[in-house]
């Protein structure tokens, strides 16, 4: 019998390009604050942390009780501005749709994990109908932040895959360096956030370029 293997993604900047949004709701939050906002640069860096953590990189010069009410105004932007439509869509990056399918027919299971909280992966893989792929879902909500292997441990318990044949692909370091912490296959994609060196640092053993180069790269996991 073949040995079930678990494909578990990151959210922003591996499946959808959503940094347009999180910038939008970023500046608004430190707006409230009377803080200057952090460039957008800087602000696609912390994309997959928890959102306290990511403000503590973005303001670490505020106390611990600003940086927590840093985190709670995004919380409340980014459900405002995506009630009153103003946030723009988070487009799948092109070829993720084909490259679910093709994994789900090599007998994959497949899962997430993201600093997104469960209501906003919930809504994204409601949009883009993609939720049927995934038999796992580890969210911020649940656990500490990337790059704790909490999110990667969990989703090994719940789908009894071994760590030995889970593959993490995320475009971060921070998902890098969850994947190694729990023993997986640090799998890189460069169409994200953070640059390729800093995804080999960090601890990934294989990058891809494009989304068509996965199943080729997976192969090794």
């Amino acid at each position: 019998m073949t040995r079930p293997r678990l494909a578990l993604f990151d959210c922003d900047g591996t499946l959808v390009d959503s940094q347009a949004n999180i910038c939008l709701a970023a500046v608004e939050a430190f707006s409230l604050s009377g803080l200057t906002p952090p460039p957008a640069a800087a602000i696609r860096r912390i994309v997959g942390l928890s959102l306290v953590e990511a403000m503590r990189v973005l303001a670490p010069q505020e106390s611990k009780a600003a940086q927590h009410q840093l985190a709670m105004d995004y919380k409340a932007a980014f459900f405002r501005l995506r009630t009153e439509g103003a946030m723009e869509p988070e487009p799948l990056f092109e070829g993720i749709p084909a490259l679910l399918d093709h994994l789900a027919a090599q007998g994959w299971l497949m899962g997430v994990a993201t600093g997104k909280s469960d209501r906003g992966l919930a809504r994204v893989l409601a949009e883009h109908g993609l939720a049927h792929h995934f038999v796992t879902l580890q969210t911020a909500d649940r656990h500490p932040s990337k790059p704790d292997p909490s999110m990667v441990l969990a989703a090994m318990a719940e789908t009894g895959v071994a760590a030995g044949d889970v593959a993490m692909i995320g475009d971060t370091s921070f998902d890098m360096a969850m994947g190694k912490a729990a023993g997986a296959f640090a799998v890189g994609v460069a169409w994200g956030y953070h640059d390729v060196h800093e995804l080999v640092s960090a601890g990934a053993e294989v990058v891809a370029q494009e989304v068509a180069d996965l199943p080729a790269l997976l192969v090794r996991a």
